[in-house]
């Protein structure tokens, strides 16, 4: 394929790009400054001198690496396959757009036929199409030159991109990519669509495929075409994998840099959000979500107490037990059913956390520590039982906060609470949604170090006293209970879905046996990932008490970059 690029002079000799003769010259001199031109003009060839001289854009450094190689093999018709991994926010959309504006302006006399595909078409099409169109506008070989029809498709001269859903329900059959199929945020598009819809798009013409995302699980799409991509490297030496860290985002991009030391202050190194979104590493689910460096994070130095001590800060984190542990969408009357996945749980948890303010002022946390005073574990109460005690409690314990699982059967007693305790009584009506987030926020807690379960009055010791610490262990009812709490974590499962808003199912298992006898739940594992609800609070001394919902762990990661 020859490349050629169609220049239009007046934008050019407005920007004084072209290096124009001056009268009077001598004809050496002539002769030299009209090969300089040339060896210029040939320069616009490569797309870091094209976005910069007529896009106005600076590619970073490893921005330019990916591109040349895809140029490279659109325009060799080699119809590699590459992987760009970047982190999120590090200008993954503005090198794809600079990109598509490239080789549409590249190839408008020759004629083009590119397909770029998104896990959804609104907003992530669409959000594709505006910074394309942007680009475009912006660009002065194409500015006003470009045309859009049928909502959905772009076309200068002889070049077109078309831009499709890739959702699991999208009709995309019949599309053709003779030149680019390239796949945006690839990890959240499902295998099964791609191999049987997407990928025979460039079958016919062995089009060059870009599989762009961040990472996530080994069991993605984009972490399967990673892997292909590895062995091909390693067969010819041909580079097609751009896995970028935000280290190397750093060193180009200090503030970057700032904006993910906040984002791991926030969450924690470890934090499976942070090692995917912005240090590009796999996540792996199987071995369960808390690993043994995660539960010793949870370990803090403090004794349990029965009472409050006078001037610290309480919550009282209440998971209520009922034989319907049905959930309702939406709120209170919705007659929609979604089943948890621990039906039939018959115990009430509850956990009082002292609330420590003092990372709150760090600039970087903001937010409390939370440690576990007291646990309270009841079996078959009646729930008018049930409410005076919990009142009773949130009174003994002057608490600030009293979160409560107001799903199904618990709706009456969370009721009464608020009526008598008013607004610092926090109704959870869980939905999967909702149980997300608390999962995610549960994890930024433990993560950043900022939750904190108290030492137990018998302390680990040798293998040889194993069994007279455990028989000390359990006659102790708050030793008791913590050992209990760390079993159910231990034995958490936890899937998460394809898609991007990286939904997490997570529960004990219906049926787990518990070593120690009978079946394990995860009441008190609820309980505690309440914690993230109280995160959502602004602790300030100017605290108002309002009711602030869980946040999406993925929207606090748009930083602009």
């Amino acid at each position: 394929m020859e490349l050629s690029l169609t220049i239009r002079t007046e934008p050019f000799q407005a920007r004084r790009l072209a290096l124009s003769l001056q009268p009077g010259e001598e004809s050496a001199c002539t002769a030299k400054r009209r090969d300089t031109r040339v060896e210029f003009l040939r320069s616009l060839r490569d797309i870091e001198n094209f976005s910069r001289v007529f896009g106005s854009v600076n590619l970073r450094n490893y921005q330019v690496e990916a591109a040349r190689a895809i140029v490279r093999s659109v325009i060799e018709q080699q119809g590699l396959s590459f992987v760009v991994m970047f982190p999120r926010q590090s200008g993954k959309n503005m090198l794809q757009a600079q990109l598509e504006v490239y080789l549409m302006s590249l190839l408008g006399l020759q004629g083009a036929e590119m397909v770029k595909l998104s896990p959804t078409y609104q907003p992530q099409s669409l959000n594709a199409m505006r910074r394309l169109e942007t680009a475009l506008q912006a660009n002065f070989l194409t500015h006003n030159q470009w045309h859009k029809s049928a909502g959905n498709h772009y076309r200068f001269k002889n070049a077109h991109l078309t831009f499709l859903s890739a959702a699991p329900g999208s009709n995309i059959v019949g599309a053709t990519a003779s030149t680019l199929l390239a796949l945006d945020e690839a990890q959240d598009i499902a295998i099964s669509k791609y191999d049987k819809q997407i990928a025979p798009m460039a079958a016919s013409t062995n089009a060059t495929r870009v599989f762009w995302g961040t990472a996530w699980t080994g069991q993605t799409l984009l972490a399967r075409e990673l892997r292909a991509a590895r062995e091909a490297e390693a067969r010819d030496g041909i580079r097609r994998v751009f896995r970028i860290g935000a280290e190397e985002v750093r060193r180009e991009v200090p503030a970057y840099g700032l904006f993910v030391d906040e984002q791991v202050a926030r969450l924690g190194r470890s934090h499976p959000m942070v090692r995917s979104q912005f240090f590009s590493e796999e996540i792996d689910f199987s071995g369960g979500l808390f690993t043994a460096s995660r539960l010793g994070l949870m370990q803090g130095n403090h004794p349990a107490c029965e009472h409050p001590v006078p001037g610290r800060q309480y919550a009282l984190l209440v998971d209520l037990a009922g034989e319907d542990e049905t959930v309702r969408k939406e709120g209170f009357v919705s007659t929609e059913v979604d089943s948890l996945q621990n039906p039939g749980r018959d115990s009430t948890a509850v956990t009082v956390v002292e609330i420590d303010l003092t990372l709150v002022d760090d600039d970087l946390v903001g937010k409390p520590r939370y440690r576990v005073v007291q646990r309270y574990l009841w079996q078959g109460e009646r729930h008018s039982t049930l409410y005076q005690r919990l009142y009773h409690l949130a009174q003994h314990w002057t608490c600030q906060k009293v979160v409560v699982d107001a799903s199904g059967v618990g709706a009456g007693v969370c009721s009464f609470l608020r009526d008598r305790l008013g607004e610092k009584v926090i109704p959870l009506v869980f939905t999967q949604k909702l149980k997300s987030q608390l999962g995610w926020g549960f994890l930024a807690v433990v993560d950043t170090g900022r939750f904190q379960d108290f030492q137990p009055k018998q302390p680990a010791t040798t293998e040889a006293g194993a069994l007279n610490t455990l028989a000390v262990r359990m006659a102790n009812e708050q030793d008791r209970l913590q050992f209990l709490f760390q079993r159910q974590l231990q034995a958490l499962s936890c899937e998460v879905g394809i898609g991007p808003d990286k939904s997490m199912k997570w529960s004990v298992p219906e049926g787990t046996p518990d070593p120690m006898g009978g079946l394990l739940h995860d009441d008190l594992v609820i309980s505690a990932a309440m914690t993230a609800i109280l995160d959502e609070f602004d602790w300030t001394p100017s605290f108002s008490p309002t009711l602030i919902q869980a946040s999406d762990p993925l929207k606090e990661m748009d930083g602009g970059f």
